[in-house]
């Protein structure tokens, strides 16, 4: 008997029927793909999908690690498990994720929440089965996070939202990089990337189930391949996937600038199925605090790929990331983020606080300027960027446009996202993950309108 036929035993055993199962995930697009396939991996163990937290036998939270928000979050959550285990003993909490994988986290679940029963590792899910079985058998709990050999997670079913248009689709996992503030390369492992023919199997997949928009997921989607001395570089990849028959729209996450080519841009150019949009995290306008992130490359080199980009690749968008407040950051360095923001015209950023992480190196470097400016300075970048993005939007008015229709807003009118990731309400009849031909018309409000063709 496998392990997923005895879990399938085992838990109808404890409960008495199919076990419900309860996901909550926090973070990035990888949790949600990791969560899908966790799904996928439990029904396969005879789970049932169960929406309701308060109805399910099995809870599992898929933490994030990126900002101590999110951990926050995650614990306040995980603190209402006390009464949820008090009212029924029999109900299994289990948590997994990035959060879990630092050492401190897991020592202070251990020691302060002893209603958790099982923390797992996402960077080998096939092991979460053995590990219920392990708990359930011995009745102890299972809480050592450790992964000797970090897996690409091959063979296990992901169980997406139906309802959804867009579906995430890993191609390479872990990180090289060690950007001096991010823990992620200390929690998902060195840089490994998945097999061309897996990912162009798995794509397919997607395509026939009716997705429209299908988005590869990685911590540097740009250094795909490399690692492991394959032919295909990420260029070579998104024009196998871009030759794939159907109707749908690539796009990617993450790009990072020091491997971002001039390659790259002209595939893009050279692709009619891959989004004219490019999330290019730049972090900082600042050269010094560029290094001390240590992110391997300048202003001026990642303004030449911006410029280069939009040489090549008409009414391309980007989008970014910046962090407010790195240690040591000085007002003129802050002031030379936010020229960067005008003079980049990125669509949008996503932009945060420095959030000291344990464990990296920029967790012991000084840093002296209050809270209070840091979020002063955050709130005034967030209206600069805000100016932009207006400005971005306005020149789209009278443009011709494919749009994707992702909700319905009631009778007579539907949300889109346009090829270069903007957001739209279109006047019509929309079905929901169908393309139409619209017209920009207005902007108003900071959203965007227009009209089918």
């Amino acid at each position: 008997m496998t392990n997923k036929e005895l879990l399938n035993k085992t838990l109808t055993e404890r409960f008495g029927h199919r076990p419900a199962l309860f996901i909550r995930t926090y973070g990035c697009q990888q949790n949600v793909a990791d969560s899908e396939r966790i799904k996928g991996l439990l029904l396969e163990c005879g789970c049932i999908e169960c929406e309701d937290q308060e109805k399910a036998d099995i809870i599992l939270f898929n933490t994030c690690a990126v900002r101590g928000h999110a951990e926050d979050r995650v614990f306040g959550n995980i603190g209402r498990m006390k009464a949820v285990k008090a009212e029924d003993q029999n109900k299994i909490v289990i948590i997994g994720g990035c959060m879990v994988q630092q050492p401190h986290i897991a020592d202070s679940i251990k020691k302060s929440y002893p209603y958790v029963d099982i923390i797992f590792n996402t960077n080998n899910i096939s092991e979460l089965p053995g590990r219920i079985l392990d708990y359930i058998s011995s009745g102890k709990r299972v809480l050592d996070p450790a992964c000797e050999e970090y897996t690409l997670n091959e063979g296990i079913p992901a169980v997406r939202d139906s309802l959804r248009c867009r579906a995430y689709l890993p191609i390479m996992y872990g990180c090289d990089n060690f950007c001096s503030y991010c823990v992620v390369p200390l929690v998902r492992g060195r840089e490994r990337s998945r097999r061309p023919e897996d990912i162009l199997r798995e794509f397919r997949e997607c395509v026939d189930a009716g997705y429209k928009d299908i988005m590869l997921l990685g911590q540097n989607v740009n250094s795909y391949g490399k690692k492991d001395g394959s032919e295909t570089e990420f260029p070579d990849l998104l024009r196998m996937l871009n030759d794939v028959e159907g109707d749908f729209v690539i796009r990617f996450m993450t790009s990072h600038p020091k491997n971002a080519t001039k390659k790259l841009f002209d595939t893009i150019a050279e692709c009619s199925k891959v989004s004219r949009h490019i999330h290019l995290p730049v972090q900082s306008g600042s050269d010094r605090i560029l290094k001390l992130m240590n992110r391997h490359y300048t202003r001026e080199q990642y303004m030449e790929l911006i410029d280069y980009a939009r040489k090549v690749i008409p009414g391309v968008f980007f989008t970014s990331d910046i962090i407010v407040g790195f240690p040591g950051e000085t007002e003129q360095e802050y002031l030379e983020t936010c020229s960067l923001i005008e003079e980049a015209q990125f669509y949008a950023i996503f932009s945060f606080i420095y959030s000291k992480r344990e464990g990296t190196p920029a967790a012991v470097m000084p840093d002296s300027t209050p809270h209070e400016i840091k979020a002063e300075r955050l709130n005034a970048l967030n209206e600069i960027q805000r100016q932009v993005t207006e400005k971005l939007e306005l020149g789209l008015i009278g443009t011709r446009q494919k749009a994707l229709c992702t909700g319905l807003l009631g009778e007579g009118s539907y949300e889109c996202r346009l090829n270069n990731n903007a957001e739209i309400t279109v006047d019509g009849k929309g079905e929901v993950n169908q393309f139409k031909e619209i017209i920009v018309t207005d902007y108003r409000n900071r959203r965007l309108f227009g009209k089918e063709c």
